[in-house]
């Protein structure tokens, strides 16, 4: 009987050693109190970026190609979205939503963005002037966001 007892006590200890084990990864904090799971690149999925598209209380203006996940095009497709305001770690305000290919945005008065690519974004109109690459983001916030302030324009490029 105290073997059975043990072994059972055994099995449990590893069945939650396991599933410790086999869950996803805590977010981690950085020093703005963003948060991000363990991705340096910080490019979004398309699930992602359409769960945040559907639950935001942002004011979404679309531009390009409607917005459709069951498209033919939909996996070459790039979706951009960038706003106006930030708030601690949060992105929102007035946000435009771009999907499609290859462009220069033009996209005055943005204050973070978050892309399902690599994008640039750049302090003079016409994509021009200074330009950081979104893989690069010095300020990440929550939800795939990256702080861009001084932001005129984003260079789209292809998929």
């Amino acid at each position: 009987m105290q073997f059975n007892a043990k072994f059972a006590a055994l099995i449990s200890t590893l069945a939650v050693m396991s599933a410790s084990v086999v869950g996803s990864p805590a977010p981690v904090a950085s020093v703005d109190g963003a948060t991000n799971a363990d991705d340096s690149s910080y490019i979004v999925s398309n699930e992602a970026m359409l769960h945040w598209i559907s639950t935001t209380d942002a004011e979404l203006t679309f531009v390009g190609e409607p917005v459709n996940p069951l498209s033919p095009r939909a996996a070459q497709n790039t979706i951009v979205t960038f706003c106006n305001k930030r708030t601690q770690n949060i992105c929102g305000g007035s946000c435009s939503v771009y999907n499609g290919g290859p462009t220069c945005l033009a996209a005055r008065g943005t204050s973070c963005l978050s892309a399902t690519a690599n994008v640039g974004f750049c302090d003079h109109d016409n994509c021009s002037g200074s330009c950081n690459s979104l893989d690069s983001c010095g300020t990440k916030l929550a939800n795939g966001f990256c702080f861009t302030p001084g932001t005129n324009s984003i260079v789209v490029g292809s998929n």
